[in-house]
């Protein structure tokens, strides 16, 4: 035992510094003697002592309250009410991906991110990384936060006249490399730059390319564009590595209309077809109907063996995939969308002149509202570096790009050194940044004005909603100083809109009106003409030599591809993001390599091993059950060297492993087989048991057996309520019964629901050691499940929260009454009675209840965002930060109802089905979580339990949960 107190007379006669010091960090088993079988009797004397209101440490540690400091107005603005929450309306984009937004704030201080549900572009849905966002803003460890000449602190002053002279005194090259603008003012800043510098040039860099569809469809349609693909209007969806409903292009959309696709019921008797083909198993992969293994160079196979299959040539050579492909396509015509995700031109090409021939463009493809997104060319990158291996660039200005970080190898960092000035204008530590002369930093985009225009006729303002918390200016603002135009980028912004949008709208007579508008719904949308279908240039295959034979190759692949979380590194620092489960392997805080089990077999490698790859590099492995044989996938956004205290030192730097081929940055390898290095077990999983066990925990079918008996499997359902029996009284709730519906077939696992959730409830960040001990915090968990097998298995979800049942078998066993349930259905728990015993985890039989084994906040042991004053800033006034020794859970935001209650009494009316709205439910991007009161018959809660698919977990228990389920149903081939 470490720490323990013969007697209550010992600890109290201790100066109460040493106390706390004492106490900090010591969880409240340790507390209490730890769990070795000596210490059992002395632990019941002491429980005596204590006489059980000093049983956890969290009572020893709450007796003092803490210090609150608030500061009134002098002078209280009119639209502030103390208390009560401002809504801004805003954009997120962060040089990758988009999302309207609406942003929370509390007392001046930013504090929740949730989507736009006016947007018709994302219907209101978030992604987690964007979720996750608003704590980035608080990130002092993270963030530059004055300006820096060689590492030292310099006035805005100094620094521009420095600059000013070096750039009027440079004979060579300018360059501005950032990530894609899809900023039109920002652009138009830009240029009246390259005005002022003739000899300046822009060149947009995304770390993750897609330069080669880019390239595909100026050889196919004379377009250098991405289309918008319309997921909604498919009725055959095929993927060729492309996890569209998580990283790919535009998630957040793209899985909004995949789920409307999957969505049925009475009214709605069909669903989209989903075929996966893919190396390593992903969120949309796992979410197929039928999922299709292969390596990496059977892709551009199989393409080719569609495209002559479809063009009449049904060789008895192709591809045992490609026939059955061929006949979907022709069965399913201009409703059929093929995507791909690999960089490569020959797949790109091919993609395209299938699709052609299903008849796609114009349907499911749509070049009238082409994507905005990842401009990034691949070939101007690499010319960019050999001009400055040549001493062609004198002058190299970063903003949101991180080449030192993620371009392939050491030829940009050599590259560099050749460059006489660096300036970074990145808000955050990077690698670039740090080898560069200047560090102007910019603010983050909760601090800045600016606007985005992601898609052809879609405009969007992104407005500041708290001042600059640091010495930082934005980007625009330094290009306009060194320009020599003294307007500041807010009034250049709306100049640019006052000349260019306002002409194209016809709703508002005055520019102040337009302008207002605006800012108050988050967007501006002017209504394209539809085109028809673009001419398909019929020799863009033979000029991309799409249709050349590739060599069969038997060695190993390597392949990289982009976390859910983390994404391509640039929000490594962000530890809600490290702390998020993956959601298909459940791993978090480290990157791996995930393997085959067969391939694990042969090495004799299991969980953890360390192999070697490449140039000696040494990676953790994970077996992952679908992962193709010979193929090796790693994640890449880890192994950042300048990042921060949360990322530096965290997993691997995958893109070392990238590289260019034909022109466009590759992200398969061919390498020589692994070798295991060493036996250690270092990976953090939040779910170590992958299946059911026979239990009926995730109910599936399939859609002919529905549509023939909407109870297909369900049958276990009907069963219990025939034979249900119990000693309890029947429940009745007299006002309200707020219940939860989750349709397994819209949730996609994306695990955006997690983070809002977190950043909701204020849940601590517990870190790698203890999410090794299973102890992590999260209220919500999607569990995954493998059914079939392991070498191809079928993936499915289950969101569990706390299921707020009415017959609660964690109330009835605590010893204290800190567990009870309300007059409308919620299973609560008073922190202030709670004394740690644990025993409602043990009665729990979903396992959704969590305890705080440490004290998380103001403790240097746990250095993340609640230990910091300006990590601090992000908590939710309204929920309690929770002690040590506390039993915590899902209060289905009790916090939002009473909120909503509240409106609608000062409104003088009854509260609204759809008023309500969970963290979960509101950021869900597919709509998956439905909640409301069951006694209304009208809600949609109260439909949706009524719905023949709807089950509850575990409900031969006859716990009666208030969260139903949805039976998951899988289309057929």
């Amino acid at each position: 035992m470490k720490k323990y107190w013969k007697s209550l007379d010992e600890y109290n006669g201790k100066p109460e510094a040493l106390r706390q010091d004492e106490t900090k960090n010591i969880s409240a088993l340790e507390l209490l003697g730890g769990d070795s079988p000596e210490n059992k009797a002395s632990r019941r004397d002491f429980l005596k002592w204590c006489g059980f209101s000093f049983m956890s440490a969290a009572v020893l540690s709450s007796c003092e309250s803490p210090v609150k400091k608030a500061i009134p107005y002098l002078n209280q603005p009119e639209e502030v009410t103390p208390g009560m929450a401002s809504w801004y309306a805003s954009s997120f984009y962060d040089g990758k991906d988009y999302c309207p937004v609406l942003v929370k704030v509390r007392d001046g201080r930013p504090i929740k991110i949730e989507g736009n549900e006016l947007s018709t572009f994302s219907g209101g849905g978030t992604h987690a990384r964007v979720q996750a966002l608003v704590l980035g803003l608080y990130d002092t460890a993270g963030r530059y936060q004055h300006p820096l000449s060689k590492g030292n602190k310099i006035s805005w002053e100094n620094a521009d006249a420095e600059i000013i002279a070096k750039l009027s005194e440079n004979d060579g090259d300018i360059v501005i490399l950032t990530s894609t603008i899809i900023s039109p003012s920002s652009k138009e800043v830009i240029s009246r730059f390259i005005e002022r510098y003739p000899n300046a040039k822009h060149i947009a860099y995304d770390a993750i390319s897609y330069s080669a569809m880019r390239e595909a469809n100026n050889m196919a349609f004379g377009l250098k564009e991405i289309p918008f693909y319309r997921f909604d209007n498919a009725q055959l969806i095929v993927g060729f590595n492309a996890d569209f409903l998580a990283n790919w292009l535009l998630p957040i959309v793209f899985a909004r209309q995949y789920s409307e696709t999957r969505r049925i019921g009475k009214e709605k008797k069909t669903m989209s077809l989903h075929l996966q083909f893919e190396s390593g198993m992903s969120v949309t992969g796992s979410n197929a109907d039928e999922r299709f293994t292969i390596k990496p160079q059977e892709e551009l196979q199989i393409l080719q063996d569609v495209y002559n299959f479809l063009n009449g040539n049904q060789s008895s050579e192709l591809h045992p995939h490609a026939k059955l492909l061929g006949e979907q396509i022709q069965k399913h015509g201009n409703k059929t969308l093929i995507v791909s995700g690999t960089n490569d031109l020959k797949i790109q090409s091919l993609v395209n002149a299938i699709n052609h021939l299903a008849g796609s463009y114009g349907t499911t493809i749509d070049f009238t509202n082409s994507l905005n997104l990842y401009q990034g060319k691949d070939s101007e990158l690499l010319q960019l570096v050999r001009d400055m291996e040549e001493g062609k660039v004198s002058t190299l200005i970063v903003h949101d790009a991180n080449p030192m970080y993620d371009f392939p190898g050491d030829t940009f960092r050599k590259a560099l050194e050749k460059v006489s000035l660096k300036i970074s204008l990145s808000s955050t530590l990077n690698e670039t940044a740090e080898v560069s002369d200047y560090v102007l930093p910019s603010p983050h985009y909760l601090e800045s004005w600016d606007d985005v225009a992601p898609a052809k006729g879609v405009y969007g303002v992104i407005q500041p909603v708290i001042t600059p918390l640091f010495d930082t200016r934005q980007m625009q603002d330094s290009l306009l100083q060194w320009s020599g135009n003294s307007t500041s980028y807010k009034d250049f912004l709306k100049e640019n809109w006052e000349n260019k949008l306002f002409q194209l709208q016809s709703k508002h007579s005055s520019f102040n009106a337009f302008w207002q508008d605006s800012l108050q719904q988050g967007f501006f949308t002017i209504i394209a003409d539809q085109g028809g279908s673009p001419t398909f240039n019929t020799s863009a295959m033979q000029n991309a030599g799409a249709l050349e034979k590739i060599a069969d190759s038997d060695g190993w692949n390597l392949l990289l591809y982009e976390s859910t979380g983390i994404g391509d590194g640039r929000h490594a620092n962000n530890p809600w993001l490290q702390e998020l489960p993956d959601p298909i392997t459940k791993v978090c805080w480290d990157n791996f390599a995930a393997i085959s089990p067969v391939d694990s077999e042969n090495l004799g490698v299991l969980n953890g091993d360390i192999i070697r790859i490449g140039n000696d590099e040494e990676i953790a492995v994970l077996v992952q059950p679908g992962q193709a044989p010979q193929t090796l996938s790693i994640a890449v956004g880890y192994g950042r060297t300048h990042a921060g205290k949360v990322a530096e030192g965290v997993g691997l730097n995958a893109y070392r492993f990238a590289d260019y081929i034909d022109g466009f940055k590759s992200f398969t390898k061919t390498i020589d087989a692994p070798e295991k290095a060493r036996s250690i077990t270092t990976l953090a999983l939040t779910q170590t048991h992958h299946n059911m066990e026979g239990r009926a925990i995730v109910r599936e079918s399939t859609l002919p057996d529905w549509i023939i008996d909407p109870t297909a499997g369900n049958e276990l359902h009907e069963y219990h309520e025939k034979h249900k029996t119990t000693l309890y009284p029947e429940v009745e709730f007299e006002a309200h019964h707020w219940a939860m519906a989750v349709d397994l077939n819209s949730c996609i696992g994306c695990n955006n629901c997690v983070v809002a959730c977190q950043a909701e409830n204020n849940i601590p960040v517990v870190g790698k050691k203890e999410v090794t001990r299973r102890r992590i915090m999260h209220w919500i968990r999607i569990d995954r499940y493998y059914t079939g097998k392991s070498d191809n298995p079928g993936v499915v979800y289950q969101p569990m929260m706390c299921q707020h049942c009415d017959n609660a078998p964690c109330e009835n066993v605590c010893p204290v009454g800190a567990l009870t349930h309300s007059d409308e259905g919620i299973s609560q728990v008073t922190y202030n009675r709670c004394v740690g015993t644990k025993y409602c985890i043990t009665n729990c039989p979903y396992k959704v209840r969590r305890f705080n084994w440490f004290e998380y906040a103001r403790n240097k042991a746990f250095d993340y965002n609640m230990n910091d004053a300006f990590g601090r800033l992000v908590l939710n006034p309204d929920v309690t930060v929770r002690e040590r020794g506390v039993v915590e859970k899902c209060s289905f935001c009790v916090q939002r109802i009473q909120e909503k209650k509240l409106i609608a009494k000062l409104e003088n009316r009854q509260l609204r089905d759809g008023d309500i709205k969970t963290a979960c439910m509101q950021s869900c991007p597919t709509k998956a979580l439905v909640f409301g009161d069951l006694n209304n018959p009208e809600s949609e809660v109260s439909k949706l339990f009524r719905d023949e698919r709807n089950y509850h977990v575990l409900e031969e228990l006859h716990t009666l949960p208030s969260v139903g389920y949805l039976t998951k149903i899988r289309n057929k081939l």
